[in-house]
């Protein structure tokens, strides 16, 4: 939930429900807060003491109990800072957030400033401390080595570079602390809680707030009155109105959006942009929207909150679903360890190195250095669709305000109390100026100031004349409109400050740079209501089913996108934030819609009605964002005219003289005006209750009508376990039992995140393969196979990263992998030096003759990875092993050797690590198990251009044949992504090893040799070949004759290829000890049809139709799949049940083959004798009366002869498949088809009955065939090798 809606709800509507000091207890005196990594190496007064809450007003709010150690924390995150007159003291702002268990937000405003000690006993304290640490560090306090003690952990960066750190300012021993010479400061913080985040209203108040305890003279009213009226008497401004209240001197104005706007974001986006740059910012963002760990790291507390909410608001109508703390506490830092995917941010301590931050996961880290303007990506993900042309649009929107879209200027609205009109500045007197002229500057770039324009102004800057009128300008009041107008947009100021005038250019920079993101999403899910399933009756029935259910269907919302969004969309419907959102949108049957999806759906109806969507169906241009102006003008017309006034600070009935007005310190109020509200004598507290008691009666309504809302909370739970539970750290209690239960619900998390995605790669995997099988629709799934694939390497390294005693590298599962190779190996050594190691090689050798196994070994699998050089990172490492892990069927069982060795796991991890808790790691391992179940060629696939070893065996028929061979024999290998070339094998040898660039999935052998010799005849019955790598081993079989005057003649054959089944490692060399004839595959039957005289098996003429229609249509299927999934053309070609086969059957079928007493006779034969009466026919004359036959004729002759003269031995059945995969390639098998029909030759060489001779059969065989013309056919280049046409 965001927190712009959460406090509607059932909270009533007060602006701000707690008023919190914090600071120090005198009391307790200085306690060191170990929590905060305490370090005694430094002086005292750069140490942090706990800070305590020294009052809270009201004691309690019902609808938001007061939690005091987290509040306490996140207002002084860094405990106490104690200063000297020598030292800086600007004051400071920063914001907070807490989220409940529920989700729902509560902002925090924290200003800090400096108060003089007045209690001795502390002075005397800090003095004993100063004088143990200069004895036990004489030589550390040199004068200029504490130029300004540890700047408060507010300090930013900023800040430092004008602190009056200058000789001038300090004597000698300044350095240090001398109760009798120095004066001791405190931080003390002043702080605001709310249920939205109006960050500038806060921000004013409170600086307005110190103003009056700084003033020279008192306020107008007590303090008490101020505080009481923000607490009880300032509502919140209804939805799209704006409301203005007073604070101590001056008015501040706020404005909340409309229902139908995006919702509140006070946090200047701009500076976001200022700091980081819109390339970063986007990739930041891309990193959000895809669930990685993001890690924000700054000085300023303020910075950190204000690029996290910057981030989470670009999100709509998506919400950040899981850790999500923008402020971690230096007492929570064991959360770093969250295998989860989180949002925080980490204070960086003055002065130190990005690379001494000791991470614990880093493989899957965004870190964004926000005070280096830098950020660290992970490696390889999917880029936000049209990047280029949303950085374009969002770099246009900044310079229309004057901002650099670089990123790294130092921002210009930083909204600290130290640029409020009137605050206390401690700064040199010269800077007053440069602060004037720099509000001029900001002023003229609330216009449309060029390039230009901007260098005229800053020549003007060193301008002294114009320093003074500046002055004199300000002291009268007059305002220097001329300047700021250059180029402007001319609006009218009607009297507004230079503060409201910055809140104003905030607030229109924030909501256009908000509405160029949202429209980019109202775009691309512009239809995804038609894409979500409704498939429960009630909502009871659909919580209860949460888990099974099928709720959106994303195949077909990918199928209907288009190709650039693929990569991206793949991975972002995967996400929690995306399932929330659909789970949001069918709970709106039932329910009243959530608020952002209310505002998304409003704009996608909006879109539809001016059909904006229709003509981009499936495009990827780029639209821009046309709501820009409209925007920005509701939030200045709000802005100008003013809604609503709330009640004036008044006196109060309180005791008078308590509480004395002593400049510079500030009081302590009266408890008891401030702990309850005004009675109910005014409208707005009695519309309050009037709506309060309706919406309880409402509530109690539908909780009967609905469910129990604590079944339906623990339902949605148990739908997202790890996100909501988890989502925000408990700030106050951190005893070790809180720790140790944290950590079993990510165990059990990991684990259920485990389960889910193993079973959704199965579910993907089988849904694929059951297309394959002619049942259900085709999807898209390579794409998301690879989504769900990284998802899972992800999640190995997120769990290999729990719990870790020391982190070493960046990829925890690397690291361990490379602790176990080093232990094996110092084994090995071992081993092969004790002399008892020969004996398990020899049995390995008499495995098979055919294909020795492969040795399941991890370590090897490792090195085949070691050596790959396009892999340059360990995370890159352990992602290429997992998936060749995956793809040999041996993950699980490499994992559960891996973490069988106890020792090393034990060195490794704490007790509390994922990889200790054995029950769950079994439970890990099983669900890994079931992938096995499924074909995986991850590895293969993405590194094409690596080098493997393949491993080629022929397997002679040795009963029919001679098993040697005298000639010598040569064999090419191909697949989809290329060919081996040819390589020779030695004479005798029927095997080789062979190294070359990967070549994908097999899919044809060129198995051939040059007839030298006697024994030149050599039958084989197949070849098998196997990637060493990943151990795919694939079947080509053969079971024909390759020598001349033997079969048809042929020397050479292109035989295709099968993935052989793994797991059966004796059974390796399959066939190797000659399989009956009838059980040899697919060629196999095709030879008896031809060369074995027609014995055996003869398919009837229904069932020869049937297989050209299935062959047919198998073509037409692998065109109607994504390219990047279609597989191998040539196999339904050539292969089993391919097109060559079927056909061959068609032209067999009658045909009369074995002649008595003569050489058996080819359907090839009757090709060339068909050709041979063509070409006499057309020479005397016969064929020239109609053109396009005689055309066709040409092109039959020309294609035979073309086939003939290649310089090839491939055999006739090799001429005739040759002959069919052209004419389909260029689209003439239908025109040849009644060429031959027609031809006399035909019934010398058929009889009566064949299909061939059937007029109807061949016409209906032409139809059949025609459908093919709509595909582009291409030939690999070992069917076609050698043919010049």
């Amino acid at each position: 939930m965001s927190g712009t809606n959460a406090a509607s709800g059932a909270a009533p509507c007060r602006f701000a429900h707690y008023f919190v000091i914090c600071g120090i207890d005198t009391e307790t005196g200085l306690e060191p807060d170990e929590l905060a990594g305490e370090n005694f190496e430094q002086s005292p007064l750069k140490r942090t003491f706990k800070s305590k809450v020294l009052a809270h007003y009201p004691e309690n709010v019902e609808w938001n109990p007061f939690d005091q150690d987290a509040v306490n924390m996140l207002c002084m995150p860094k405990g106490l800072s104690f200063r000297t007159q020598a030292d800086s003291r600007e004051p400071q702002f920063h914001s907070f957030l807490i989220t409940r268990e529920d989700g729902s937000r509560t902002y925090g405003f924290v200003h800090t400033f400096y108060e003089e000690v007045t209690s001795p006993q502390i002075c005397s304290a800090m003095q004993t401390l100063y004088q143990m640490h200069q004895a036990e560090n004489p030589s550390s306090d040199s004068p200029s080595s504490s130029s300004s003690s540890s700047m408060d952990s507010l300090a930013s960066s900023l800040d430092e570079a004008d602190s009056p750190s200058s000789s001038s300012c300090r004597s000698a021993a300044c350095g240090g602390y001398d109760a009798s010479r120095d004066t001791l400061f405190v931080s003390k913080a002043l702080c605001l809680i709310t249920p939205m985040p109006f960050m500038h209203a806060c921000c004013r108040f409170l600086s307005q707030v110190h103003r009056a305890v700084t003033a020279a003279s008192p306020p107008p009213l007590p303090l008490e009155s101020y505080v009481h009226n923000i607490l009880y008497e300032v509502p919140l401004p209804p939805p799209g109105r704006s409301l203005k209240f007073h604070g101590v001197y001056e008015p501040i104005v706020c404005q909340r959006p409309g229902p139908g706007e995006l919702p509140l974001a006070d946090f200047p986006l701009g500076q976001t942009f200022t700091l980081l740059g819109v390339e970063n910012l986007v990739q930041l963002f891309n990193c959000t929207l895809l669930e990685m760990q993001i890690l924000l790291y700054s000085q300023d507390y303020q910075r950190l909150m204000t690029v996290a909410e910057g981030i989470t608001t670009l999100l709509f109508p998506f919400q950040w679903q899981h850790v999500y703390v923008p402020i971690l506490p230096a007492s929570l830092l064991h959360f770093l360890d969250a295998p989860v995917p989180y949002l925080m941010g980490l204070q960086s301590k003055e002065g130190t190195d990005r690379s001494k931050l000791e991470l614990p996961q880093e493989a899957n880290l965004c870190f964004v250095d926000i005070d280096n303007h830098c950020i660290e990506l992970p490696e390889d993900f999917p880029q936000f669709p049209n990047k280029p042309e949303l950085i374009q649009e969002l770099s246009e929107v900044l310079l229309r305000y004057g901002i650099s879209p670089v990123g790294g200027a130092p921002p210009t609205s930083v909204p600290t109390s130290t640029t409020t009109p009137g605050s206390v500045s401690t700064r040199h007197p010269g800077l007053k100026s440069q602060q004037a002229l720099r509000e001029l500057e900001d002023d003229g770039r609330n216009g449309n100031l060029g390039g230009e324009q901007l260098a005229v102004l800053e020549l003007l800057q060193g301008n002294a004349t114009l320093e003074r009128l500046q002055a004199l300008a300000k002291r009268t009041g007059v305002r220097v409109e001329a300047l700021r107008g250059v180029g402007g947009e001319g609006e009218a100021q009607g009297g507004r400050t230079a503060v409201e005038e910055e809140e104003l250019r905030n607030a229109k920079l924030n909501v256009q740079l908000r509405e160029v993101v949202a429209s980019r999403f109202t775009m691309m899910f512009a239809d995804y209501e038609a894409f979500v399933i409704h498939s429960a009756p009630d909502l009871e029935s659909w919580l209860t089913n949460r888990e099974q259910m099928h709720n959106f269907d994303k195949a077909s919302f990918l199928s209907d996108q288009p190709e650039p969004y693929l990569p991206f969309l793949s991975h972002f419907i995967e996400t929690q934030m995306f399932a929330t959102f659909i789970d949001n949108k069918i709970m709106s049957q039932w329910e009243e819609k959530e608020p952002l999806l209310r505002v998304f759906d409003g704009r996608i109806d909006k879109a539809r009605l001016y059909n904006v969507r229709a003509p981009s169906l499936r495009s990827s241009n780029y639209q821009r964002c046309t709501i820009l102006k409209e925007s920005a003008q509701a939030i200045e017309q709000r802005l100008m005219k003013i809604d609503h006034t709330a009640i004036h600070p008044h006196l109060l009935d309180m005791k008078i003289g308590q509480g004395k007005y002593e400049q510079g310190f500030f009081p302590k109020l009266q408890s008891d005006v401030l702990s309850v509200g005004p009675t109910n004598n005014n409208r707005w507290s009695n519309r309050t209750a009037t709506a309060q008691r309706r919406k309880d009666r409402h509530r109690q309504q539908t909780e009967h009508l609905t469910l129990d809302n604590d079944l339906k909370e623990k339902y949605m739970q148990e739908a997202r376990i790890l996100g909501k539970n988890l989502r925000q750290p408990k700030l106050s209690d951190l005893s070790p039992a809180v720790i140790a239960q944290t950590n079993w619900k990510f165990v059990e998390g990991l684990l259920k995140e485990c389960r889910m995605k193993t079973k959704r790669m199965l579910v993907e995997k089988m849904g694929r393969e059951a297309v394959e099988l002619g049942h259900g629709e085709a999807n898209i799934t390579g794409l998301e196979e690879n989504t769900l694939i990284a998802s899972l390497c992800d999640l190995l390294e997120r769990i290999w990263s729990h719990g870790l005693q020391v982190k070493q590298g960046k990829s925890a599962l690397w690291s361990h992998l490379l602790h176990y190779q080093a232990r094996e190996e110092k084994l090995e050594q071992q081993q092969a030096e004790s002399p008892v190691s020969s004996c398990p090689e020899r049995r390995k050798s008499e495995s098979s003759i055919g294909m020795p196994s492969l040795r399941a070994s991890v370590i090897q699998d490792m090195r085949h990875i070691q050596s790959m050089g396009e892999i340059k990172t360990d995370v890159g490492r352990a992602r290429a092993w997992i998936r060749l892990s995956l793809e040999k069927k041996l993950l699980s069982q490499h994992l559960k050797r891996l973490l069988s060795r106890q020792a090393l796991t034990k060195k490794l991890y704490k007790r509390y690590a994922f990889l200790r808790c054995e029950e769950e790691k079994e439970q890990f391992l099983f669900h890994l198990l079931s992938l096995n179940t499924v074909d995986y060629f991850c590895f293969t696939s993405v590194f094409t251009t690596i080098m493997i070893p393949y491993r080629a065996v022929i397997i002679p028929i040795k009963k029919l044949s001679n098993a040697m061979t005298t000639s010598n024999p040569w064999v090419c290998v191909s697949g989809e992504l290329g060919d081996s070339g040819v390589r020779q094998i030695t004479k005798n040898v029927l095997e080789m090893t062979f190294d070359c660039q990967n070549l994908g999935k097999l899919t044809t052998v060129q198995l051939g040799h040059d007839n030298s010799g006697l024994l030149a005849k050599w039958l084989v019955d197949c070849v098998m070949v196997r990637n060493e790598i990943t151990g795919h081993t694939y079947k080509f079989p053969c079971g024909r004759w390759l020598g001349k005057g033997v079969d048809d003649g042929s020397l050479e054959r292109v035989l295709i290829g099968e993935l052989a089944l793994p797991n059966a490692d004796e059974d390796c060399g399959r066939g190797c000890r000659t399989p009956d004839m009838q059980h040899s595959p697919g060629q196999t039957r095709r030879v008896s049809i031809t060369s074995m005289g027609g014995r055996g098996y003869k398919p009837t003429s229904a069932q020869i139709q049937e297989a050209i229609g299935e062959a047919v249509n198998s073509i037409c299927k692998h065109f109607h799949k994504p390219e990047k999934e279609r597989g191998s053309l040539t196999i339904l070609l050539c292969g089993e049940v391919g097109l060559v086969g079927a056909l061959e059957q068609f032209f067999h079928n009658g045909f009369k083959s074995a002649r008595l007493f003569q050489k058996t006779v080819f359907v090839w034969d009757f090709v060339e004798k068909a050709v041979a009466y063509m070409e006499s026919a057309d020479q005397m004359g016969d064929m020239q009366e109609t053109a396009p036959l005689g055309l066709t004729c040409v092109s039959l002759c020309h294609y035979v002869s073309a086939i003939n003269s290649s310089p090839r031995n491939i055999g006739k059945d090799g001429k005739f498949q040759l002959l069919v995969c052209l004419g389909a390639r260029d689209r003439l098998l239908i025109q040849w088809l009644p060429l031959l029909v027609e031809c006399p030759v035909i019934q010398r060489m058929y009889e009566e009955s064949a299909l061939l001779r059937d007029r109807t059969t061949v016409n209906d065989l032409i139809a059949v065939l025609q459908t093919l013309h709509d595909f582009p056919i291409t030939l690999e280049a070992s069917l076609v090798k050698g043919i010049d046409l």
